[in-house]
């Protein structure tokens, strides 16, 4: 990374990985050269890092983390200014910390590696998030090897279950959605036919449907179909006119989606009572080709 930065002037984006426990003179220049720093801490719970990686130290990861944590807040923050005295001067500029990592801090974590729960893996996310100020969470599903350890399992989980976590991931970052509300099934997993956010709504009729032209943005957010840049641009467009559902189609948002669940001039009966609802919304199989399928090696 130095060599990169100062022998061929680099500019562009690195992001490495460090260790627990580290030297703070290492980690100091890792901040400097690195956009951004990650510790992994490799399981969602500290249980079953014990369990399966007992040479790791849950405790030491997280107290890593935090002094990342701290080395980026000082550098955001700056150096404290020198103490006034009584003498009358002129204040001198403001010292700035040296630049460390500016895009902050990440993590990875194995899914499907032990018995955590997609409930779990999520508070454990959104801990480590409040925690520490992560940038991003790292989800990536679990994949076996010949002669592993007895206490992995065979096979790996379904590669959706990894998707399905990002999905959570993002409402909590970006739709306003608590950790502890994403999951509504009893056996603490994601539904893997359809994405959370639509899990949730069609668990919630009773929050539906929402007016187009008065719900606020967070409300609106919820709405299945309807994304964050989406949201924005209809709060903008209903300060000067009523909005219909030409303005949706403009937005080339999915109608199919998006109608059950909102109220807006010129559309039709929703169908949010219909018993059928789940099943017209959710997507339909896809019968994979042959040569989608990646090749043997060799």
């Amino acid at each position: 990374a130095r060599v990169l930065r100062e022998e061929h002037d680099f500019r562009g984006y690195i992001h490495l990985k460090t260790i627990p426990e580290a030297s703070e003179e290492l980690l100091a220049r890792a901040g400097r050269y690195a956009d951004r720093l990650s510790i992994n801490v490799e399981l969602p719970t500290v249980e079953g890092l014990q369990v399966l990686a007992p040479e790791k130290d849950g405790q030491a990861i997280r107290r890593s983390m935090a002094r990342l944590r701290i080395h980026i807040d000082d550098a955001k923050a700056g150096a404290t200014p020198p103490p006034a005295t009584s003498q009358p001067r002129v204040a001198p500029k403001r010292a700035r910390a040296p630049r460390f990592a500016p895009a902050g801090q990440s993590t990875q974590m194995i899914v499907g590696a032990d018995a955590s729960d997609d409930r779990s893996i999520l508070t454990t996310s959104a801990t480590l998030y409040g925690a520490y100020q992560l940038r991003r969470v790292y989800y990536s599903a679990f994949s076996p090897i010949p002669d592993a350890a007895r206490g992995l399992p065979l096979t790996a989980p379904p590669l959706v279950r990894e998707h399905r976590l990002y999905q959570a991931d993002w409402l909590m970052r970006f739709y306003g959605f608590a950790h502890d509300e994403i999951v509504g099934a009893s056996d603490g997993m994601l539904a893997l036919d359809i994405d959370p956010k639509l899990a949730w709504a069609l668990a919630h009729r009773e929050r539906f449907p929402v007016d187009l032209n008065r719900a606020p943005r967070e409300m609106l957010l919820r709405v299945p179909g309807l994304g964050v840049t989406s949201v924005k641009r209809l709060l903008e467009a209903r300060r000067t006119r009523t909005l219909r559902v030409d303005d949706l189609s403009r937005l080339k948002v999915p109608l199919k989606n998006v109608l059950p669940f909102i109220s807006v001039p010129g559309a039709a009966r929703n169908g949010l009572d219909d018993a059928d609802l789940a099943a017209r919304l959710r997507p339909p199989p896809v019968q994979r080709s042959l040569f989608d399928l990646p090749l043997p090696h060799g």
